[in-house]
């Protein structure tokens, strides 16, 4: 599967692009080192111990070629890593993505080294379309911390480096409308990552309108996401000098009907000679425990819930959260940005001070230390494992980047 899908693709570019191609080429060198405690009533302590410290490298190489309308991206990764939670984790791996572009070359019991393509795909573009196939990234709603009009790959709300979201094997169309208006249409090829097996009950399809009216901007979507129907509406404009933000998604399941609301107002000003940018969300969970009981023993009967956290849609347990941070500019290469995100049903938190500063041009450090509070029990505390007196808890935990970008 992995050797002919690529093949196809890279023959249909070889066609497409002419001698007038012309070429990009960048990329960057990442290291990475995180760590966390772990309090005497942590099962994971059984696995990994008091401390656990991780280490990864991460080499990226991008290139795009373009020759007139056509453009191929591809971006290579090489991946090491020494990590105290690899047997909790696993090595990154195309288990369910349409095509295995990932390569383990060693893992042992706390260490593995591999290389993948996370960009492969070749698209066409005019004046009012764009059109692509293969390995891409697709982002969408307008969700700061939470994000359910985001289907696919959506990144979990307490990650520290964004920069880049994971590909998935798609077609992704575009058409823009003489107003302003686009229409968005994706088909996400997936595979069963027990049986290997591809179809509709693990694909997605999904289109979505993007419009303005008056002072606003909406969306609304319609998709059919691993055998569910999804229907969401959005809104958003500017407010007295904010941005107010709010989606709804409605899920029809086999099961039953959930909705899932997001809504977030951010706002810039100068504080103490200072820019900073703050923001703050309330995010709705219909897929939730009830209970605030998150053993795996109360997880499994709720399977829609169980599945979305497993496959990494959903990140939230619980029904009701609020999340905020604020940006502060420090100095004109220094930001520090303090930010919480709360389980408002435990009650439990997450407590992040995130750190970045440019060293230059093409090296920064990214950096944070996060806390997280509640009692045993709560998500954020600790849920229970399933056996008495251990629970799902971490202690305070730190993450460390440095980057070099060529």
């Amino acid at each position: 599967m992995r050797s002919s899908a690529v093949l196809a693709l890279l023959v249909l570019s070889a066609s497409a692009l002419a001698d007038d191609t012309t070429t990009e080429f960048g990329g960057h060198t990442k290291l990475r080192v995180t760590g966390r405690g772990y309090p005497g009533d942590s099962a994971f302590r059984d696995a990994v111990g008091e401390t656990a410290t991780d280490v990864l490298a991460d080499v990226r190489l991008n290139g795009r070629a373009r020759s007139g309308r056509w453009s191929l991206e591809t971006n290579y990764q090489l991946v090491g890593t020494v990590a105290d939670t690899l047997p909790l984790t696993g090595p990154v791996n195309d288990d369910r993505r349409r095509m295995d572009l990932t390569v383990v070359l060693d893992e042992r019991a706390d260490s593995a080294l591999l290389h993948r393509l996370d960009r492969l795909w070749i698209g066409y573009a005019s004046e009012k379309a764009v059109v692509r196939i293969g390995r891409q990234a697709l982002s969408w709603g307008s969700g700061l911390f939470y994000a359910p009009m985001d289907l696919v790959n959506p990144f979990d709300p307490a990650a520290i480096d964004t920069e880049y979201k994971a590909g998935d094997d798609m077609l992704y169309l575009q058409y823009l409308r003489d107003g302003g208006d686009d229409v968005q249409a994706a088909w996400v090829a997936r595979r069963d990552p027990a049986t290997g097996r591809t179809g509709a009950d693990e694909a997605t399809v999904a289109v979505k309108y993007h419009g303005f009216a008056g002072f606003g901007e909406y969306d609304l979507l319609v998709a059919q996401s691993y055998g569910d129907t999804v229907f969401g509406a959005g809104t958003g404009r500017s407010i007295g000098g904010a941005v107010w933000n709010a989606e709804l998604v409605v899920t029809d399941t086999q099961l039953d009907v959930h909705a899932q609301f997001v809504t977030n107002l951010s706002y810039s000003w100068v504080g103490g000679g200072r820019n900073m940018t703050g923001a703050v969300e309330y995010f709705y969970n219909g897929f939730g425990q009830r209970g605030q009981r998150y053993a795996p023993g109360d997880l499994a009967g709720n399977p829609e819930l169980a599945r979305r956290l497993a496959r990494g849609d959903l990140f939230a347990p619980g029904r009701h959260y609020v999340a905020g941070s604020i940006t502060i500019e420090m100095t004109p290469l220094w930001r520090l940005a303090p930010t919480l995100l709360a389980n408002l049903g435990d009650p439990s938190a997450l407590l992040q001070l995130v750190t970045d500063y440019s060293l230059s041009d093409d090296m920064t450090l990214l950096g944070s230390i996060d806390l997280p509070l509640g009692a045993s029990g709560s998500e954020f505390g600790g849920a229970e494992s399933g056996v008495p007196g251990r629970y799902l808890s971490r202690g305070a935990g730190f993450f460390a980047q440095f980057a070099w970008y060529f």
